[in-house]
């Protein structure tokens, strides 16, 4: 789930040179905020902590990155009255703009901070954290669509994550998801640029999962999803890119 919903937080500096561009997204982000960088690894958190200590490094108040992209992307697909899952909300940009157009919304997400700010900016919204490990406490098929916004590029556990949105998700549900693209033009300026690569696959980075078109519409595939559809947004080639995705969860 996102810490900084790839983030809420990179939106201060994203794209502003090429070398900046090759930032992982958490280092945008603490330098955007005026701070060096996470902990060192004497004093890295617990476990249990480590998104608690993503979110302390972000500023309140940040627009998600390509926030008027993907809320059309979002939006586009919801209909009055359907029950939404925001998974991964943050500080519940798109959860409030969620309800605004008629849906009935739940925001999750694993770390507390962002979930304290979302209440104090949208406290009509019916916001829960869950655990960053195991089953989410929520009903099977109790979602007509779930949103995953620049989630699941930080899920440590693939398989079980996907496993808890379909599960969720009624029978023909809608999942949507955002990530970031790593197709042939940037995978071939890291390779021209040794640095530019170790610094975006920094084994430190929160970023722990990357995707082309193929490979998340095979991911979504082996996990009973149909009707998949990937498609590229954002920048010219070899800047920062989305993935947007949308599948429908097989009928039982």
């Amino acid at each position: 789930m996102h810490a900084r919903q790839d983030s809420p937080l990179a939106q201060a500096c994203v794209e502003m040179t090429a070398a900046l561009h090759f930032l992982p997204s958490r280092d945008r982000i603490l330098r955007s905020s005026g701070r060096s960088g996470l902990a060192l690894p004497g004093e890295m958190p617990a476990s249990e902590d480590y998104h608690e200590a993503l979110w302390e490094a972000v500023p309140e108040g940040l627009e998600p990155v390509d926030f008027a992209r993907r809320g059309d992307f979002l939006l586009g697909h919801i209909g009055p009255g359907e029950r939404v899952l925001d998974v991964g909300c943050g500080e519940g940009r798109f959860a409030a703009e969620l309800a605004r157009a008629g849906a009935e919304v739940v925001g999750i997400d694993v770390a507390a901070e962002p979930l304290r700010r979302a209440r104090e900016r949208h406290p009509e919204l019916d916001l829960r954290q869950v655990p960053a490990a195991g089953a989410w406490p929520l009903k099977d098929a109790s979602f007509d669509v779930v949103w995953a916004g620049e989630v699941i590029e930080h899920v440590a556990d693939t398989a079980g994550w996907l496993s808890e949105l379909r599960r969720v998700l009624r029978s023909g549900g809608l999942l949507l998801l955002s990530t970031p693209d790593h197709g042939r033009l940037r995978m071939l300026g890291w390779a021209l640029m040794p640095r530019a690569f170790a610094t975006h696959f920094d084994p430190r980075s929160d970023h722990l999962r990357f995707y082309t078109p193929r490979s998340l519409s095979g991911l979504l595939d082996d996990f009973g999803f149909q009707d998949v559809a990937v498609r590229r947004a954002g920048g010219l080639p070899g800047a920062r890119r989305q993935l947007l995705a949308s599948a429908r969860r097989s009928r039982f």
